[in-house]
């Protein structure tokens, strides 16, 4: 099998001596999206399983892919769907989807525009639409922000807003949905796209073709930009980490996926 579960020996001093106490590591990397979902996943899973630790690490779904496939993670989070070439090239990868997410077209919240339709946004991230003016609205340039390649909510983005088109030259790259949140919250004029997981008061969530950016119109089909949340195991997962990953998808773990504003998938 590609993962590794770390085991390792933790010394602690207690009054008689010294005692060794087991402990199991599970090492998850990857999606930026899917993290803060695996963090939580750990947080209640490691309150029921003394002596596991879980180590979450980002980095990108392509990084994902890559540790679950090369075995430097036992399972790699991905926000968005493994490529028929990933799978070519690694065969053996078994993908466990463990959420539903929404990817939202966000403004600063000045912005006097509250929907475009899927060829606007089409437009103006692929820079053929560079004023606020082109849609109605004041006559200013817009600033365009966008996640970096590798980027799992990039790749996503590409497939279902882009089409062919190539997202702009001039957009401001960045590592992460929370560096996008904050890039756009403090951006005048400005547009990018974000996870629905990082959503909140500090940006403009833009309805799409009519229909809302919220949770309850991705689950149901209306909203048109949705996409798995992976995680990605090298052959079927063993032991503590199918352990793991029947936690995350039974009712407590789907009930996180909730609160965090994800869509469940049972």
């Amino acid at each position: 099998m590609g993962y590794r579960l770390a085991l390792t020996a933790l010394i602690v001093l207690a009054a008689g001596g010294l005692h060794a106490v087991s402990a199991e590591d599970i090492n998850i990397a990857g999606s930026t999206t899917v993290q803060p979902l695996a963090e939580l996943f750990g947080e209640a899973f490691e309150a029921s399983h003394d002596g596991v630790r879980i180590i979450v690490q980002g980095g990108g779904s392509s990084v994902g892919v890559r540790s679950a496939s090369n075995g430097t993670a036992d399972i790699g989070n991905a926000s968005r769907e493994v490529k028929d070439s990933e799978i070519s090239e690694h065969p053996e990868l078994v993908v466990h989807t463990v959420a539903r997410d929404g990817i939202a077209i966000v403004t600063h919240p000045d912005v006097p525009i509250d929907g475009l339709t899927l060829e606007q946004a089409r437009a103006i991230f692929a820079g053929q639409i560079t004023s606020w003016s082109e849609l109605g609205g004041p006559d200013r340039m817009i600033t365009v922000i966008a996640r970096e390649e590798g980027s799992g909510t990039r790749a996503a983005f590409e497939d279902m807003v882009m089409d062919e088109e190539l997202i702009c030259a001039s957009a401001m790259l960045l590592p992460s949905n929370g560096a996008v949140r904050t890039a756009v919250s403090t951006t005048p004029d400005c547009i990018g796209f974000l996870s629905f997981g990082y959503l909140d008061d500090q940006v403009k969530a833009i309805a799409i073709d009519g229909v809302d950016a919220t949770v309850e119109n991705a689950s149901n089909g209306t909203y048109p930009v949705v996409r798995p949340l992976n995680m990605i195991t090298d052959g079927e997962p063993t032991g503590m980490v199918a352990e793991f990953l029947e936690f995350a998808l039974s009712a407590d773990g789907q009930a996180i996926v909730e609160d965090e504003g994800y869509i469940a998938v049972r």
